[in-house]
């Protein structure tokens, strides 16, 4: 199966020039899934538009084909509350992290412990959007990340463009530590995949930033072994997410 690790849909609000005003619909997601022939793809909500509940019944209209990851902002008081609810009430897989977004330093233990914790108690995925930023730097991530071992944890971006060494290096010292390919250049792909291995690396496409098929197209250039490439196209977030077999 192909499997990508990281999109998002939204409803439409707001007045705003950038995204949130227009809708990009699970439907428009599908159409793309299927002209690359991608089976199965996360779906999240975006930073600025946080509706883990919207994420749920696009899972329930289409569970064969989307994986709900939901969202929350650590700095708000019902954090943990939160995760508990988007996990054991809306079944959602996966947690998604936006600290450039919502304003927090990673490397912050009251913050996030607590977060990790939550995640950790319902066995989520935590995928951080880490673009090369000060707030979410691959160290800062490794700092939260090196206490819950048992909590799969993906560098959204592997800390493109600065940090992809840094990202490398701390999933190197981490194996529960993953590197998320979206928005990566095709040379980040390749020193990843020299560093880590196929073992560490899962294949994301951020739509609708991209398309599943120059994802995929980028991938097949950069890890031109078959069996490895399977792996980082859907065999390794299949086993993190228990979807194997």
């Amino acid at each position: 199966m192909i499997i990508d690790a990281y999109n998002n849909v939204w409803q439409a609000a707001g007045t705003s020039d950038y995204l949130t005003a227009e809708s990009y619909t699970p439907d428009d997601m599908l159409r793309s899934m299927d002209k690359a022939g991608v089976d199965m793809a996360v779906g999240c909500s975006l930073g600025q538009m946080v509706d883990n509940s919207f994420i749920a019944e696009t899972v329930k209209r289409h569970p064969d084909r989307v994986i709900g990851f939901g969202q929350v902002n650590p700095r708000h008081a019902d954090a943990v509350d939160a995760i508990d609810h988007l996990s054991q009430e809306l079944g959602l897989k996966g947690l998604k992290l936006h600290p450039t977004m919502h304003g927090y330093h990673f490397a912050d233990h009251g913050l996030l412990d607590p977060i990790f914790e939550a995640a950790d108690r319902n066995g989520l995925v935590v995928l951080v959007n880490a673009l090369d930023d000060p707030f979410c730097a691959p160290l800062s991530i490794e700092e939260i990340a090196k206490n819950f071992p048992n909590t799969s944890v993906l560098i959204a971006h592997m800390g493109t463009i600065w940090n992809v060494n840094e990202a490398i290096l701390v999933a190197q010292r981490n194996p529960h530590i993953y590197l998320e390919t979206s928005g990566a250049q095709l040379l980040d792909v390749k020193l990843a995949y020299r560093g880590v291995g196929a073992g560490q690396i899962v294949m994301g496409t951020d739509w609708p930033g991209s398309d599943f098929d120059l994802e995929r197209a980028k991938i097949a250039r950069a890890i031109p072994d078959e069996a490895d490439r399977a792996l980082v196209e859907g065999g390794n977030l299949a086993r993190l997410l228990g979807l194997a077999g």
